[in-house]
């Protein structure tokens, strides 16, 4: 399953456009022309659907979405339009390498998808594609003074125009709200009377997006392991996703005291603060990790539970000992990395200076003080700063009058959703008390819920444990 940003995830005085723009999708000129996919093996059938690249500019220049469609076994009760994330998960392709998901629900509804725009071949996607270089590069040390902030200001803004120059429109029109308007844009080409939406990952976004601009289109709306673009108060989410990853690693803490490792909570700080002065040396060439590359790579080990703690225990007692080679991944990136952040620098703020991300780094370290900063959103959007393109979709929350919705998620997840959907009266969140990353495709219990959810509208107990 694809994953946000770097995330395990300052509302800025900047409220983009997309807020105050027209919720509005131009209508489809008839019904999509559906026909079998490329080197189809399950039965899909694709369409074409052109939309505006700018929906401000409806009239404007095109843009093309294929469309993916799994028709209902059984008479169709109407569709479920599904997101997989990323940005960039390419819908179709993830759709026909795992049909089985679908088959309970395909008894009673079609199962529609579709390639977001922007993210075309190389990301195996069929829609219009932003024909740049996708790249990934290590999330960027924060700035020790306003020089080396200006530096960081100038290198984001160098990476960035070397894709947005391509295309400078689509570039400019890659935020989840643009997604959402995409799917405005679908539902109305269905027919659909209203939206029925699976969103995963980086897609409970998308989902977040259009709850806002389109209340009232909402029949149902799943978001399954995403995490919250509803706060209103911004600077206190990122408290609590910071609070979560620390949860990661007491959970790891605790697990220690019993298991054969109950000195490694107490070599964590030490270490902590020896790599904040001196990087921690490899065996890998070239490869030292400062205090925040471990704290990310602890935290990624510690989100897959039990059976990646010994590892773990492992490598902070080789790193104490001055060898952090049992942190360096053994295929990939050799530092905490992410991709040319497109979508994710339109959804979210970024810093405006630095005495702005000092404070803020300052708080995570207060709220967080083993995990800090790493994996967080204060972290993953230092690769935004100096970006060309304005945060057009920042945070928000979602509006009065929604119908009840449905989260879903593992640890952490489930608790950033039911942020969310506490703004939903009649609401509820699928808990799993367990590792992992989305529910729908891994827990049969959490599938047979959404899928009654979204065939009969029933929300089970807020607090649903699978």
């Amino acid at each position: 399953m694809f994953k946000p940003l770097t995330i395990t995830l300052t509302l800025g005085a900047l409220l983009g456009a997309v807020l105050h723009a027209p919720a509005t999708a131009a209508a489809a000129d008839g019904p999509p022309e559906w026909q079998a996919c490329p080197n189809d093996k399950i039965g899909m059938a694709c369409a074409d659907l052109q939309v505006p690249v700018d929906w401000q500019k409806p009239d404007g220049r095109k843009i093309t979405l294929k469309l993916g469609r799994l028709k209902a076994t059984g008479k169709s009760e109407g569709s479920v339009l599904v997101s997989y994330g990323g940005p960039g998960g390419p819908g179709i392709a993830i759709t026909q390498s795992s049909p089985d998901w679908w088959a309970k629900l395909r008894e009673r509804m079609d199962i529609v998808t579709w390639d977001t725009r922007g993210y075309g071949e190389q990301f195996g996607g069929l829609s219009t594609g932003l024909p740049c270089t996708w790249t990934r590069i290590p999330i960027p040390d924060f700035p020790r003074d306003d020089a080396d902030f200006g530096r960081l200001s100038d290198t984001n803004r160098g990476y960035a125009e070397a894709c947005r120059h391509k295309d400078p429109e689509l570039f400019a029109n890659m935020s989840s709200a643009d997604q959402a308007r995409d799917m405005e844009a679908i539902r109305k080409a269905l027919g659909e009377e209203k939206l029925n939406y699976y969103g995963s990952s980086y897609a409970g976004f998308y989902g977040q997006a259009y709850a806002r601009l389109f209340p009232n289109q909402v029949r149902t709306m799943v978001l399954d392991g995403t995490w919250s673009h509803s706060a209103a108060d911004w600077e206190g989410e990122l408290e609590e996703l910071a609070k979560s990853n620390e949860q990661f690693l007491r959970r790891f803490f605790a697990w220690c005291a019993t298991d054969d490792c109950g000195d490694v909570p107490a070599l964590w700080p030490k270490l902590i603060a020896r790599a904040e002065r001196t990087p921690i040396p490899t065996k890998t060439a070239n490869v030292a990790y400062k205090a925040r590359d471990l704290q990310s790579f602890a935290v990624a080990l510690a989100r897959q539970g039990a059976p990646a703690w010994p590892k773990l225990a492992q490598a902070i007692r080789k790193a104490a000992k001055g060898d952090a080679s049992d942190f360096v991944p053994e295929r990939g990136a050799r530092y905490p990395d992410q991709a040319t952040g497109v979508t994710e620098c339109a959804d979210w703020p970024r810093f405006a200076n630095r005495a702005e991300m000092s404070a803020t780094t300052k708080r995570l370290l207060r709220v967080a003080p083993n995990t800090g900063t790493a994996n967080t959103i204060a972290s993953a959007t230092l690769g935004c700063i100096g970006w060309p393109q304005p945060v057009s979709n920042p945070p928000a929350p979602l509006p009065k009058g929604l119908p009840p919705m449905l989260g879903a998620g593992a640890w952490g997840e489930s608790d950033a959703v039911e942020r969310v959907l506490s703004q939903v009266p009649g609401s509820a969140t699928i808990h799993h008390d367990g590792p992992g990353h989305t529910l729908y495709g891994f827990n049969a219990c959490a599938r047979d819920h959404i899928d009654r959810y979204f065939t009969d509208r029933t929300v089970p107990p807020a607090k649903t444990q699978c």
